[in-house]
Parts: C-alpha cells; structure tokens; sequence
C-alpha cells in the first residue's frame, strides 16, 4: 500500500491486477479511510492525471497507464483491530480464483460493526497473493460456497456472469411449515429499506427490483420442510423474504424468521441459521471450462436434520 498522505505527489504505474478497474474504484483501494467526496474532487479537479492528461471516473485502467496521484491525506484510524490470518476449506482453487467454503457467523468482508472477514483473513493467511477480491456475497450466518477472484479479468467476468445469471447457485434451507409444491417459481420483487435503529432490511414490495427464486421440495416433516432454492436472481436477503413471505420462514433466521421458534430450536441443538450455499455450477471465468461445485450440510445442519429423523425435537419436528 502506497502512501499517499505526504506532501509530495506519488507516481504510480497500473500492473495486471488494476487493468480494468475503473480509477475511482482503483483510488478508492489505494487509499482507504478517504472520503468518496475527497476522490471525486481530486479526480474532476485534474489533480489525478493518468499518462499526463486528465481522465473521467469511469475510466478503465490498462497496464502500463502511468498515474499522478496528489497528496491525499485519510484520517486516522484509532486502535485499529489486527486481522488474524485463517485458512479456510476450499473447494476449488487454481491460477484465477478460490472457491472457499464459508463457515456460518463469518462475514465476507469487514464493515457494519464488524472488524474484518473472509477477505481480510485470507489476503493476511497469503501475503504473496497479488490480487484477492470477492466476487458475491453471502450473509454472514449463510453457509458454503463463496467465490474469490486471483486476476482483475476473472473478477470482472465473474461479475458479468453473476449479474446475468450465468452461474448456477443453489441453496438448502430448513423452513417451519410443511412445504407442498414439489417445485414452485417465486416471483417477488424485493425493495430495500432501513429500520428506525439504521438497520439494513428488506421486504417484498411492489416498488422493489424483480427477484426470481425457485424452490424444489427435499424432505418433508410435520412442522419443517427441506428445500432447495435456486436463485435465478441475486438480490440481498432474497432467499430468506421470498420464504418467509410465503409464511415458511427460515430456521433459525434473526431477521426475518419466528423468533420464539428460534429460542426453542437453539436448546435443541440448532443455534444458526439454516441456510447453505451448497452448489455453484459456472464456466471456468478465463477458460471456459464447465465447473460443478458441491458444499456438503455442515455437521450442526446434518445433525439437526438427523433430529427430525428420529424424532428428537419435541412437538417441533414431529415427522409425517
């Protein structure tokens, strides 16, 4: 990381791992703790000039562009938290991305009160890597497949394939309620909004962005059902108030879900969310080759589901 708080001007030249990137973004990066306001000023004031001409934020950078970055001072950042180093599981890794198999009450990234996640962790557990960005996201008490880009051309395709539904995601939930429809396409546009204590929700609102799920029936008990989601759409929370919407909220969720059936399944052994990334289906984002990626139930799901097996969750699981 460059300093760009002293007084003189920094001369930077673009590698592989920036070619693409718009320069607002790649400012952004470079210089963390600075307001967006700030970047934008210095950008259209001219003061930012890439191979000594001035250029737009929404420039792309291509390797070699040689960049005059002025001062830019960022604020002091009090007591910052030290990022632990963590491996992760990983299902799949080569030369331009890392599949990680995300544990439950991790989030992916640091923010919102939260000091750091998967993508801290992993670029502290690899100092060497050049390059390591998320591709998507996953809330944090959501399980499984998570995708992480190696090369700037591999992120930017993932987000092309994300965005238009080029990649296959499927999910497992546990629902309260006894599901029907062996299969059933959920259409629901879903509109995001904040809570009186600032909090991030979302509700289905016929102002809102299409979303698109559909939902295969797994398994069936008297009071819960094993689904399958497919997500033809990726918008925030959309599994979670598609189901709950319905009226089969998910197990153990915190925000959307029954709460008092949440205490009561936590003194039977399920104190998380049951929610699961479990399959991804894409072509390889550089070669094209097909790849077809499983995450088996972690062990507290599997055990759970064992549960209503045998019938050991009391009036709550009673199977058919």
């Amino acid at each position: 990381m460059k300093d760009l708080s002293k007084d003189s001007v920094t001369w930077l030249e673009v590698g592989e791992d920036a070619e693409g990137q718009r320069i607002d973004n790649f400012l952004m990066r470079i210089a963390k703790g600075v307001p967006k306001s700030h970047i934008y000023r210095v950008l259209h004031s001219g003061e930012v000039r890439v191979n000594k001409g001035r250029v737009p934020a929404e420039y792309r950078l291509k390797v070699g562009d040689r960049l005059r970055v002025p001062p830019i001072r960022t604020a002091e950042r009090p007591s910052q938290v030290a990022v632990p180093a963590r491996d992760f599981d990983i299902a799949f890794e080569d030369e331009a991305l890392i599949v990680v198999d995300k544990p439950s009450g991790v989030a992916v990234h640091g923010g919102s009160g939260v000091s750091f996640g998967v993508i801290e962790q992993l670029r502290r557990a690899r100092p060497l890597a050049k390059f390591l960005e998320l591709a998507h996201r996953l809330d944090r008490e959501t399980s499984g497949l998570l995708v992480v880009a190696k090369k700037r051309a591999a992120l930017t395709r993932l987000h092309d394939m994300f965005r238009d539904g080029g990649i296959s995601k499927r999910y497992f939930a546990l629902v309260k309620g006894s599901w029907r429809n062996e299969l059933q396409h959920v259409r629901l546009p879903l509109h995001k909004y904040l809570t009186a204590e600032g909090e991030r929700r979302v509700s289905v609102n016929k102002e809102g962005k299409a979303a698109h799920s559909i939902v295969r029936l797994v398994a069936r008990w008297e009071n819960f059902s094993l689904v399958e989601v497919e997500l033809k759409t990726g918008r925030t929370h959309q599994i979670r108030v598609h189901l709950a919407h319905l009226g089969f909220p998910i197990a153990g969720d915190d925000k959307y879900g029954d709460f008092s059936l949440n205490k009561a399944l936590q003194k039977t052994g399920l104190g998380r969310m049951f929610l699961h990334a479990a399959k991804l289906a894409l072509p390889h984002p550089l070669t094209g080759a097909p790849l077809e990626l499983e995450s088996p139930l972690p062990e507290e799901l599997r055990a759970f589901v064992e549960k209503l097996d045998r019938n050991e969750t009391g009036t709550y699981g009673q199977t058919l």
